[in-house]
């Protein structure tokens, strides 16, 4: 089996496991991303994270928690199999020689190119995602207008396509999602590569074992989040935002908005639940990724 087979294979594998542990604290942070801010004088929807889980489980059960995750899902194989092929391909264009070990530098550039690479996926998936999760919450908003109900992962994409401005609209959100992917994997990959460094103690990390990457790579997913959570904040805005009556111009004019209504915290929206997602969530991914990678040769 080629690289390019074993790439695309493990990162498959570590991308549906990423999936499975993480996406019920993804769509807590969606809804409280998204939720408007609140009238004067009156409460937010969300009180916090734990109130959101309590309220998502009272009005829609688990199976609430778990919204918006078809997209990702049917998609997983082909974000994974772009990010960890791209990857090792850039990779391979780095190496002095063949096997050689790259530096936590190289390891960044990697990181990069594989982020400018998957963003082109990453956009309309989680478009469709941020949309299905946050429905709950702008339903009982009073700015929401005419909300569109949607019944599943296909039918936002049907009525993006048709009501919204075909294809281009299902790439609303591209800026901010290259802003977060671009540097976010930079770090991933980075902060990942040094961390084993660290713990083997000098390049050659092929002696690792499994608890090494997992905190390796439950690490690095912290410091993706540590990195660009704001613009994973106005990724979401704009991707829910009302077409017909758009409350945001764009990423700038969101930015702003959301920093001079409800200042820094407003940009951090969130934050804990992403938190608590990319160390497990992440930790899942790489070593799937590693353990499959190795027994593939």
């Amino acid at each position: 089996m080629g690289d390019v087979a074993k790439d695309l294979t493990s990162g498959t594998i570590g991308g549906a496991a990423q999936l499975i542990v993480g996406h019920p604290f993804d769509t807590i942070k969606v809804k409280l991303q998204s939720q408007p801010a609140p009238l004067p004088g009156q409460p937010p929807k969300y009180a916090g994270a734990m109130d959101a889980v309590k309220q998502t489980l009272a009005a829609e059960g688990p199976r609430g928690l778990y919204k918006g995750m078809g997209a990702p899902l049917a998609t997983v194989a082909a974000f994974n199999a772009v990010l960890f092929t791209v990857r090792g391909q850039m990779e391979a264009l780095l190496r002095s020689e063949p096997g050689a070990t790259l530096t936590v530098g190289q390891q960044v550039i990697c990181g990069a190119g594989a982020g400018v690479a998957v963003s082109f996926l990453a956009c309309p998936t989680e478009l469709i995602k941020c949309r299905l999760q946050a429905q709950s919450v702008l339903a009982d908003s009073a700015s929401a207008g005419v909300l569109v109900k949607y019944g599943g992962p296909m039918d936002v994409a049907r009525h993006v396509l048709k009501s919204e401005g075909g294809v281009r609209a299902l790439f609303k959100g591209m800026v901010p999602t290259l802003a977060r992917e671009v540097p976010g994997n930079a770090v991933v990959f980075g902060v990942y590569e040094a961390l084993k460094q660290y713990m083997a103690g000098g390049p050659d990390t092929s002696k690792l074992g499994r608890g090494s990457f997992i905190v390796a790579g439950g690490l690095a997913g912290a410091a993706f989040w540590l990195t660009v959570y704001p613009t994973d904040v106005i990724k979401s805005v704009i991707q829910v935002d009302d077409y017909k009556n758009p409350k945001y111009t764009g990423s700038i004019n969101a930015f702003r908005r959301i920093f001079a209504s409800e200042g820094l915290k407003g940009l951090y929206k969130g934050f804990g639940p992403a938190m608590a997602r990319s160390v497990p969530a992440n930790a899942a991914c790489f070593l799937a990724y590693e353990v499959t990678r190795s027994s593939l040769g």
